[in-house]
């Protein structure tokens, strides 16, 4: 289907028109926005009246007459001047409810067009470690990332999903060597037989190896010897250290899959692009550098310097891309990337969802990459920072033995939480144990999920299950009741279907929906420029509000309705559940049919 003109779009050109015609030689920007007093308000005349030395009142009463000499009978009911020079405009009933019939028909997009000009997005994020557990810090990399991929997908762009996971690096020299004089130590065997093996158990036998061979690395200074040398086998590509190293890697990946499956994310096994995989570029990376003289050698190692980075001392702080030994850092691997997902993935965009911490480091990356001439007005990198995890206390959120949360706890904590708030209100929608334990679940995580994602991403915000699973306040589990209510209505309505009846007069609060309404592709365009998924939480949690004063304001299947009015009702909130359930997929969280 075609896109839907929303209603915004259609009065802000008919304005437009009417200024130009009343000051050809001034741009016509009418500046319209949502109103209080109307339905919109334009403010742009006083400053187009400045410029002109008009009076902006007069001025004003012009753009009226012309407008209302075209044709806008159909879109606009009322165009008053307000103030010394503002417009007031009101829309009539009709152009809203035919606006919103055009959304309806389009079930997939709900009218939402794509974007004009679409690029290639490389999108860095959900970054775990092998051989590491997850923990809180994770999460926030991994729902951002998530939901802009969503995002960005449903805008028509092109988007290309990395997982630079930590894969390399000297303590793989370490486990290597304990897992070679210890060979067995990641096997799954159960009375002889191979098994399957679930995450948890593949991260508890990599804990233990961890463990294990950390006690004889600091113990045994042979041992330590040895892992030095397999680390230099390693680097050097010898094929038994490297199927060493990919048994740790395969068993980590097990354990990824498990914590996003548990976190309702489709992770993919060619989007892990880990460190290892930029290995080949390095040396090139790091002779184009020094033979364009963006870096140059200071005591052995290979950097480059910023006029405006230095450090306490006053001296520049350089990024060093190769050290004094030969080794690589995280900024070799960090530039080859780029010129990888530059040249050979053909990005426009780069976006890395990255902690804030992290922000030194990639400003350095990405100048360095553009004196190289990999990033330019074509092509751009952003950091997509995010900030901290905190608990109730508002310090960075710990167990109370003062150790970092795994994860899994986490997450398997609100799905407890969350399941404990479905079954009690279980017995009221008949919900059977099987529907309890998966609403549960998809309850929990959407929790935990809205509380990251209806923050700003560059904001800390507090851990609180307690008030992410309440059905009061701007939480995902009022959006999914929300969701959940509308649908019982709709089997309740039974053979009554849904249908626009543009000839209806609309009450205030079936306006005040209907308008909220037709923003949402507005709101989606400028959530995937910006890449703020917590302006359509926002936009969201609003919808559901409104809907709650439709509620109150308006009976769908009351006896007393005229049959059009019911169907029209329906109509109404049917398109605000397609609404909150499209919305709600883009953020990564599910919408059960019952609550």
């Amino acid at each position: 289907m075609a896109p839907v003109t929303s209603l915004t779009a259609s009065v802000h050109q008919r304005l437009a028109t009417a200024l130009s015609a009343t000051l050809p030689e001034a741009p016509a920007d009418p500046l319209l926005r949502r109103s209080d007093r109307a339905d919109f308000q334009a403010n742009g005349i006083l400053a187009l009246a400045k410029k002109a030395k008009a009076n902006p009142r007069e001025l004003a009463t012009q753009v009226v007459a012309k407008v209302e000499s075209g044709v806008a009978a159909d879109l606009i009911k009322e165009i008053e001047v307000s103030g010394p020079g503002f417009l007031n405009i009101t829309l009539t009933d009709a152009a809203i409810t035919r606006n919103l019939a055009e959304r309806y028909a389009d079930e997939a997009r709900l009218g939402v067009p794509l974007a004009e000009h679409p690029g290639t997005t490389v999108i860095d994020y959900a970054q775990p470690n092998v051989a590491k557990e997850m923990h809180v810090g994770h999460l926030r990399s991994a729902v951002i990332g998530d939901a802009v991929v969503q995002i960005l997908e449903f805008t028509g762009e092109n988007v290309v999903r990395r997982h630079h996971i930590g894969d390399w690096g000297t303590q793989f020299g370490m486990l290597i060597q304990y897992l070679l004089e210890h060979p067995h130590e990641l096997d799954h065997k159960a009375d002889g037989e191979d098994t399957a093996v679930s995450g948890e158990e593949a991260m508890s036998n990599l804990n233990r190896l961890y463990k294990a061979s950390r006690a004889l690395f600091d113990s045994d200074e042979e041992f330590k010897t040895r892992a030095r040398r397999r680390v230099v086998d390693l680097q050097a590509g010898e094929p038994e250290t490297l199927a060493l190293w990919q048994r740790f890697v395969d068993e980590s990946k097990i354990y990824f899959y498990s914590v996003f499956e548990k976190l309702d994310m489709e992770i993919r096994d060619p989007d892990i692009v880990g460190e290892s995989g930029y290995n080949d570029m390095l040396d090139e990376t790091c002779r184009l550098l020094e033979e364009s003289g963006v870096a140059v050698r200071s005591e052995g190692a290979l950097c480059v310097f910023f006029d405006d980075i230095k450090g306490p001392d006053g001296n520049p702080v350089p990024l060093i891309v190769q050290k004094s030994d030969g080794g690589y850092g995280y900024a070799a691997t960090d530039l080859s990337a780029i010129r990888d997902r530059v040249f050979h993935q053909k990005a426009n965009t780069l976006l890395y969802v990255v902690d804030a911490r992290q922000s030194l480091h990639f400003k350095m990356v990405f100048e360095t990459a553009r004196r190289a001439g990999w990033l330019n007005d074509d092509v751009k990198a952003h950091q997509l920072a995010f900030g901290t995890v905190l608990g109730k206390d508002g310090k960075p959120f710990k167990t109370r033995e003062g150790e970092t949360v795994r994860l899994e706890d986490l997450l398997d904590e609100a799905v407890q939480r969350a399941t404990a708030v479905v079954r009690e209100k279980a017995g009221k929608v008949g919900l059977a144990e099987q529907e309890i334990v998966e609403n549960g679940r998809y309850v929990g995580i959407g929790a935990v999920k809205y509380a990251d994602l209806s923050t700003s991403a560059v904001r800390d915000y507090k851990f609180d299950l307690d008030q992410m699973v309440s059905l009061n306040g701007d939480t995902s589990v009022y959006l999914q009741y929300a969701y959940a209510r509308i649908q019982s209505i709709l089997r309740k309505a039974g053979e009554t279907r849904p249908a626009a009846h543009p000839e209806l007069e609309l009450a205030p609060a079936e306006r005040a929906l209907g308008l909220h309404l037709d923003q949402f592709g507005e709101t989606i365009a400028e959530v995937a420029e910006g890449y703020e998924p917590h302006k359509l939480a926002a936009y969201l949690f609003k919808l559901a509000t409104l809907l709650t004063t439709f509620y109150d304001q308006c009976h769908v299947l009351s006896p007393d309705n005229a049959p059009e009015v019911v169907e029209n009702r329906l109509f109404l909130i049917d398109l605000t559940a397609r609404t909150l359930h499209r919305g709600m997929a883009l953020l990564g969280i599910r919408t059960p049919e019952r609550l």
